[in-house]
């Protein structure tokens, strides 16, 4: 019987070629992406929409290990798809100062104050007193597919002044979402941030850019 030995050669990600880095990166372009990267973004939007009184609803996760816990209903798919997009599931009223803690917490995003601005006016039109109910409705995911219900808080058969307005401000929204998780998609699968992660995670490589 003969018994050989192979030697292998491992490299850092530094120590690769160029052409083996590259490679590398277009190997494992899903290194950011292969889980729920987006769990930190939900809970973010969540966040900003409180702040101007839409309460997204909570629903419960199962976990792997048997846990449980509850997580921002909001969906999406994307992002090269006609059809691609998001929306959420939740209830809208008026909070007061909205545009005021928007402002405050998202100073630059020209696009945000204007949704939470269009809300404010139609309120007042309303007398501050109009609730919007959102669910995902049908296969697809984008705004234009979200079922949004419009009503009086003392009357439901009160006519709401501005009702397609208000639908249009909630579909605005998930919009908004939706470009959000597109731009941090876009930055995680970019090839800066793929060899940063390879570099982080201390991968070992063969010679031609090959995870060992």
């Amino acid at each position: 019987m003969e018994q050989i030995t192979l030697t292998i050669n491992l490299y850092s990600f530094e120590e690769l070629s160029d052409e083996a880095k590259q490679h590398a990166i277009e190997e494992y372009h899903d290194i950011n992406t292969d889980h729920d990267w987006w769990d930190c973004s939900f809970e973010q939007f969540a966040e900003v929409a409180e702040l101007f009184g839409l309460d997204i609803r909570q629903t419960r996760k199962n976990l792997i290990n048997g846990d449980f816990r509850y997580d921002p209903t909001i969906y999406f798919s994307g992002f090269a798809s006609q059809g691609d997009g998001a929306c959420f599931e939740g209830r809208y009223s008026y909070k007061e100062g909205a545009l005021k803690n928007i402002k405050k917490e998202w100073p630059q995003d020209k696009e945000l104050h204007q949704i939470v601005a269009s809300l404010q006016e139609l309120q007042r039109r309303n007398f501050y007193q109009v609730h919007c109910r959102t669910k995902q409705s049908g296969h697809y995911m984008h705004s234009g597919c979200m079922q949004v219900d419009v009503e009086h808080a003392e009357d439901s058969y009160r006519q709401v002044a501005g009702e397609d307005d208000f639908i249009q401000c909630m579909r605005n929204f998930a919009d908004w979402i939706y470009s959000k998780l597109e731009k941090e998609h876009d930055y995680l699968t970019s090839d800066e941030q793929i060899k940063e992660s390879l570099i982080a995670n201390e991968y070992k490589f063969t010679e031609n850019g090959e995870i060992y």
